[in-house]
């Protein structure tokens, strides 16, 4: 398991991860919001890579003001530390209340990810 994410959220990433590789899934439901404490980065992630079991798809804010729909690999965002040498957090309280694309919809007229 890797520190950022749980079991069952491993789990349900690579669900939704099988479901893309195979055309089936359309819009998923984010199902982990990991931030930068110290900083403005979020990622939302939909889905994990089941070729790999590293390379997470969703939607990246790096707080710059142009968020978009892409992937990162759990292996380097684990490894990433913020300004005061702070870590990547999972938010423990997160539930994904839109789809991804409502997500990245609200997210390029914000200039960054609300909610």
């Amino acid at each position: 398991m890797n520190p950022l994410i749980t079991d069952e959220q491993r789990a349900r990433l690579f669900a939704n991860g099988e479901a893309r590789a195979a055309g089936h899934a359309t819009d998923l439901l984010p199902v982990v919001r990991l931030f930068t404490p110290d900083a403005h980065a979020t990622w939302l992630l939909a889905s994990l890579d089941p070729a790999d079991g590293d390379t997470a798809h969703g939607l990246i804010d790096l707080g710059i003001g142009m968020p978009s729909l892409g992937t990162v690999k759990l292996s380097d965002l684990a490894s990433i530390v913020g300004p005061q040498k702070l870590p990547v957090e999972r938010d423990l309280y997160f539930v994904a209340t839109r789809t991804l694309s409502e997500y990245t919809r609200l997210a390029r007229i914000n200039g960054s990810i609300i909610d």
